[in-house]
């Protein structure tokens, strides 16, 4: 009983690992009404088309309507009498789509493979998460330079970059857990090097998207499908490559996956966007730049401070409690069908999220958020596993469906100048509190019960959904695109 506890909240930290390296990112930012005329329309026709895309004149600068992209090569819903919009699987947006899914694929495999290579190799259980945490910490600290310096020299440089820098570690963690047990310092610190380039990479997949995909919203669900089959794919493919050969070959297929990525990554081509030759200031002032960008949103900041609440009250305990109660009533077979359920119930929310286009994205992302508290009340409850796979499937579908009403709506409303930084203090916010609720979620449940906690957390994930929906700024957001 205790390895398979042990290795299913390995599964349900993996989980949590490759979510932040998801379009969202685990949420994202954006802005009301148009455009400052210093940055220019997020998706001027002409320089923000697919390269098949034909061009249309840009919508002048400072206009009150430019905010809303109107031609065929802008990110979408032409106007009637307009030429139908480009096709989304443009040049550009197949190199993107492959770089995530073998990104989220690799990432995915990683706590697997150091939880079988350090306990494997005699070291205490706690040296796995102090790696991950390792990676977190580098990560945490890091991102809100990140998103600068992705403004600053364009987003797609950082992220090869990025790549580039974690494949050599990668490549060292293979060939020694192949030829035998690094020392532990080595792994924490090649795992903080990864916390370092993903920091770098993160903010820059919240600009990309919108400069290579005439439809933000279709391309953003598109990927959140991809990247729910690689989160499930990820760590199956790695529990079998250990099964097989050991550690070793699977940190080689990450590495590998930075390698294929950091090629789609230089293979696109991107047009020329205003916000590439805006003038930057001094690193420190960028970050006060985008913190003043951050806090003039009410919107914004509004759902960042809510989330807060959620990632502490209800995000972060939800993590590790999920997998201690059904792993300790009903195994560690259940529990890996339930997230192997939880991740199709992602796909299909992403799938919905095609379909489905309302005018006031976050408010019907919000109510979409209902079905969380569903399951925790599952949860804690004590409900049959055929209950709780369906709550799963509920929940991951809800989930999905928020955060791409949330991408796309940051996406399409805050200036491209500005995007990778909003998105680096929305993840850095997000992160912390994750971080802060999953290590106070062990001893509150040790003292109240673990049912108790995600009762609770049941009703805390509603009174988010509450203040979501009163908050005006938020619930009145209209969509752009």
């Amino acid at each position: 009983m205790a390895d398979g506890l042990r290795n299913s909240v390995v599964v349900q930290t993996t989980r949590w690992y490759v979510c932040l390296f998801v379009t969202d990112n685990t949420h994202q930012s954006e802005a009301t009404g148009p455009f400052p005329a210093r940055s220019g329309p997020l998706a001027a026709p002409s320089s923000f088309a697919a390269p098949s895309a034909p061009s249309a004149p840009s919508a002048p600068s400072g206009s009150s309507g430019s905010a809303e992209p109107g031609g065929s090569g802008g990110p979408a819903g032409a106007k009637p009498g307009a030429e139908a919009p480009a096709s989304l699987w443009g040049r550009n947006f197949r190199l993107f789509f492959v770089a995530r899914a073998v990104a989220v694929f690799g990432e995915g495999m990683v706590p697997v493979a150091f939880a079988a290579a350090l306990t494997g190799a005699g070291y205490p259980d706690a040296s796995v998460g102090y790696t991950l945490g390792a990676w977190t910490a580098a990560f945490a600290l890091f991102v809100l330079f990140g998103g600068v310096l992705a403004d600053r020299f364009t987003a797609r440089r950082m992220m090869i970059l990025a790549d580039l820098l974690r494949l050599p570690g990668a490549a060292v963690l293979a060939v020694s857990f192949s030829l035998g047990s690094p020392p532990l310092w080595a792994v924490y610190a090649l795992s903080a090097l990864s916390g370092v380039g993903s920091a770098l990479f993160q903010p820059g997949v919240a600009s990309t998207i919108p400069r290579i995909a005439p439809d933000v919203q279709r391309a953003n669900a598109v990927i959140r499908v991809v990247e729910a089959l690689m989160v499930m794919a990820g760590p199956a493919a790695a529990g079998l490559l250990v099964a097989l050969s050991g550690a070793g070959p699977v940190f080689a297929v990450n590495g590998a996956c930075f390698a294929v990525s950091a090629l789609c990554f230089t293979l696109m081509r991107l047009p020329a966007v205003p916000a590439d030759s805006v003038r930057r200031e001094s690193l420190g002032r960028e970050l006060a730049g985008g913190w003043r960008e951050f806090r003039s949103r009410s919107w914004l900041w509004g759902v960042i401070a809510i989330w807060t609440v959620h990632g502490l009250m209800v995000g972060g305990p939800m993590v590790p409690l999920t997998a201690t109660l059904v792993t300790g009533d009903h195994g560690s077979t259940t529990y890996g069908i339930l997230m192997t359920v939880q991740g199709a119930g992602s796909a299909v929310g992403g799938l919905l999220a095609v379909r489905l286009r309302p005018q006031r994205p976050l408010a019907a992302g919000a109510l979409a958020l209902l079905g969380l508290p569903v399951f925790l009340v599952l949860l804690g409850t004590g409900a049959p596993v055929p209950l709780l796979y369906a709550g799963a499937l509920v929940e991951g579908a809800a989930f999905a469906f928020w955060l791409v009403m949330w991408s796309t709506t940051v996406q399409t409303h805050v200036p491209q100048d500005a995007l990778n930084r909003m998105h680096a203090y929305d993840v850095a916010g997000s992160l912390l509190m994750m971080g802060v609720g999953r290590t106070l979620s062990g001893p509150v449940a040790a003292q109240v019960g673990t049912e108790r906690v995600l009762l609770a957390g049941s009703g805390v994930a509603l009174l988010v959904v509450a203040a979501l929906l009163l908050v005006r700024p938020i619930r009145t957001l209209r969509r752009v695109v």
